[in-house]
């Protein structure tokens, strides 16, 4: 909860901040949560009205009022112009105004920016409680990693997590406002479009312990090069105390020599030897999950686990370290390993005529595509990959998609594409031996859909995966098996 003396405290600038004025009849009035979309506004909520490129939450605060907002932050020079449609008093972070406004007014606090406002409201709330906070960030593997890491966590300790992708400057705020005296440990994921926005939030979450799973071509249009994304997912490292934690990738090379530029201590994660927590003997068992042997300070456990796809052995081993770090037992961290509600992305779920859907809709690069082929290859059946296209990769972004297409010729017995950029997938995987009559191309959706419903069989694995800009999820649902209506 988020008492409104809180509030009108956290929103002002540190160097100017005073104890705002609140009159005993509002002393007692707090706020259950913070929300942005007023969609997801909830009775008694805050609402932040935040500007971007194409929307104005000013234009929405009447509709976050109507699904129970009581409160918002607002710009101050639009305070005196809104219209709710019911009685609302604009008052400063200071309290000045609250003596003048109704009961049951919806109040307007007045701020310069909304979301600078946010940023000092989540500082000032964060800085009440001290948790050990896990920074989790990386091109692919993010949320998977924090999930998992998590669930495993979650076996000792009251863990706060990000819901859903909260993982930007609007929506970790959010999370790190739901913190309360009850949590002991805080895992957050952060992301990237630009650099610096993850030192940003390091500065706003104050990370005990980091996390970097990969380094790869993501969001590369806005980054330009994939060594500025390196730097860039090196900045939650470089905001690591001296008496913290870096967990490295040792496998990839940009990953690993983040140890170079830490105050942290670094743990090792991976499939070299070499590291402090490594695998081998690593089998993927299809649609049941993987297994494998982690090795740790001369001890060995052999772990099957339902985590789809071999690439899972990292999100593993990520969270296993977080575990062995905060002085879990192997029993525990097997328990949430193996806690199947940690699986979020990677879904598989019945098909019409009789296939099998993997639902990797989610989002799309070069490394997930490639991993979620690699499952693909581990099932027994006829396999037919539905990719579409891989968006924000900039310069590399032909060649990242016909190195996915070398991949499905060598493990795909069909192939269907959708969109102008997938087209080189179909390109590259003729090129590499697939016969033209195993491909299809199409440039909408539901030209794809009209073609698989018809050629979808008994034991067919059907993967679909693009990037989220092209909606491959509507391929999904219109080839999931119909849910028999309830009697």
């Amino acid at each position: 909860m988020l008492r409104l003396d809180e509030v009108l405290a956290g929103v002002q600038p540190e160097t100017e901040r005073t104890t705002p004025t609140v009159p005993g009849r509002f002393r007692q009035v707090a706020y259950p949560e913070a929300v942005i979309d007023s969609r997801l506004a909830t009775p008694g909520a805050l609402f932040v009205a935040l500007s971007g490129e194409r929307v104005d939450g000013h234009d929405f605060l009447a509709d976050a009022v109507a699904h129970g907002a009581t409160a918002a932050l607002v710009r101050r020079e639009r305070a005196g112009t809104l219209s709710l449609g019911t009685p609302f008093a604009v008052v400063e972070p200071t309290g000045a105004g609250l003596a003048e406004a109704a009961a049951g007014a919806v109040l307007l606090i007045a701020v310069d920016e909304p979301l600078a406002a946010l940023h000092r409201l989540a500082a000032f709330h964060w800085r009440m409680f001290t948790p050990t906070v896990i920074g989790i960030t990386g091109s692919v593997g993010k949320t998977s990693t924090k999930e998992v890491t998590a669930a495993v966590l979650q076996r000792r300790y009251c863990t706060l997590k990000n819901p859903r992708s909260y993982n930007n400057e609007s929506t970790l705020p959010l999370t790190l406002l739901q913190l309360g005296h009850e949590h002991e440990v805080a895992v957050l994921e952060m992301g990237a479009y630009v650099p610096g926005d993850i030192a940003l939030l390091a500065q706003l979450a104050r990370p005990n312990i980091g996390i970097v799973t990969n380094v790869g071509p993501s969001h590369m249009e806005r980054m330009g090069s994939i060594e500025a994304v390196a730097r860039t997912k090196s900045e939650l490292v470089q905001a690591l105390p001296a008496n913290g934690w870096a967990i490295l990738n040792i496998d990839d090379p940009r990953v690993r020599a983040m140890a170079d530029v830490t105050a942290a201590r670094p743990f090792f994660y991976g499939l070299d030897p070499a590291a402090d927590l490594w695998a081998d003997a690593i089998e993927g068992r299809g649609l049941a999950g993987i297994s494998f042997r982690a090795h740790h300070a001369g001890e060995t456990v052999t772990l099957n686990l339902p985590l789809l796809g071999r690439h899972s052995v990292h999100t593993a081993l990520a969270a296993t370290s977080a575990g062995l770090l905060l002085g879990l037992g192997w029993d525990a961290i097997v328990d949430g390993l193996r806690d199947e509600q940690a699986q979020l992305r990677l879904l598989a779920v019945p098909g019409i005529g009789g296939a099998t859907i993997i639902d990797d809709s989610y989002n799309a690069s070069p490394a997930s595509s490639l991993a979620a082929l690699s499952l693909l290859a581990d099932l027994d059946g006829r396999k037919i990959a539905v990719l579409g296209d891989m968006l924000e990769l900039g310069t590399v972004e032909e060649e990242s998609h016909r190195q996915v297409g070398r991949r499905v010729a060598e493990v795909a017995d069909l192939l269907v594409t959708v969109g102008p950029r997938a087209q080189w997938i179909a390109d590259e995987a003729h090129r590499s031996g697939m016969d033209r009559r195993q491909i299809a191309q199409f440039t909408k959706n539901h030209d794809a859909i009209a073609h698989l419903s018809g050629a979808l069989q008994p034991g067919d694995y059907v993967l679909v995966k693009g990037s989220r800009g092209v909606a491959m999820d509507a391929i999904v649902t219109a080839l999931q098996q119909p849910q028999p209506a309830d009697a």
